[in-house]
């Protein structure tokens, strides 16, 4: 433990069945944590679409069309806000994926990638984790001081 005080760290929890319609849940709970922890409305538009391609893809492919459950965490304190995705689906890296070349055409470009391009230029920090049966992708904005 450090010497100086840890500071208080605040937390959400979103619990979701890997269907499509449940996705209209997570707008909502971002937008809470982020007006909680006092983030600009730019930002939330971003953490949204971060959070929503990131979750899109853990919904449509975690779990190979068997039932199964997504949950995401949201920590924050007044330095960093934390989104930690969870599900027992197949394993899968999304951070060994390639970034998409956006030098490409649409047409040129083969499908898919550009969530996981998107969600590493608006996050800060991607990791991945496979833990037991667990994937765990934590996403990580740091937030600027105020003056």
């Amino acid at each position: 433990m450090s010497s100086h005080q840890e500071e208080n760290v605040q937390s959400h929890r979103l619990t979701i069945k890997n269907e499509i319609e449940e996705l209209t849940k997570l707008p909502e709970f971002v937008d809470t944590v982020c007006e909680e922890a006092g983030v600009d409305m730019a930002l939330i538009a971003s953490l949204n679409l971060a959070l929503e391609e990131a979750a899109t893809n853990v919904v449509l492919y975690a779990y190979e069309g068997k039932e199964g459950m997504v949950v995401i965490d949201a920590f924050y304190t007044s330095e960093h806000l934390k989104f930690v995705i969870t599900d027992n689906g197949i394993p899968f890296d999304p951070t060994q994926k390639e970034d998409a070349d956006t030098t490409l055409s649409a047409e040129e470009r083969p499908i898919g990638g550009l969530g996981i391009f998107l969600v590493r230029q608006i996050m800060d920090d991607v990791i991945y984790e496979r833990k037991g049966e667990n994937n765990i992708l934590t996403l990580v904005k740091y937030l600027k001081p105020v003056k």
